[in-house]
């Protein structure tokens, strides 16, 4: 189960809307072992692109040794899809790299609501997992 503050929930889905015809994509950090989403990171989608998300490899670079630095982990990877449900594709799953992280989609095909799910994608199989928001990790 993925647990998210709200206002970190609402960052990610702002992010896909103002991306969007392209793909947005980000993560977000929190302390290694703690499944604890607490700093929002949003990247640039290098590909910009509507149908393809990837991260910048000299941003990924940066990012991953920050994260290493503070002690911190991608609790969070997500990214949008502009014109299909959230759920990851056949290429999501195939650059899935992360076996602890929750992998959020938000589809952004319907302008008045996002979709915004989470999932586990390990070895190549995708279990969708409920989505808790609280308003704060009190």
């Amino acid at each position: 189960m993925l647990t998210i503050d709200r206002a970190t929930r609402d960052a990610i889905v702002e992010h896909a809307r103002r991306d969007h015809p392209d793909e947005a994509c980000g993560v977000v950090a929190g302390p290694e072992g703690s499944d604890r989403p607490t700093r929002y990171i949003p990247m640039l989608n290098a590909a910009r692109s509507p149908t393809f998300y990837e991260f910048d490899s000299s941003d990924l670079l940066a990012l991953y040794k920050e994260m290493a630095a503070n002690d911190e982990e991608p609790v969070v990877i997500y990214h949008s899809h502009t014109a299909t449900e959230a759920y990851p594709s056949r290429t999501d799953i195939a650059y899935a790299s992360e076996p602890n992280a929750h992998y959020v989609l938000v589809s952004t095909r319907a302008p008045e609501a996002a979709d915004f799910r989470s999932f586990r994608i390990v070895d190549g199989e995708v279990t969708e997992e409920p989505v808790t928001l609280v308003e704060s990790y009190a």
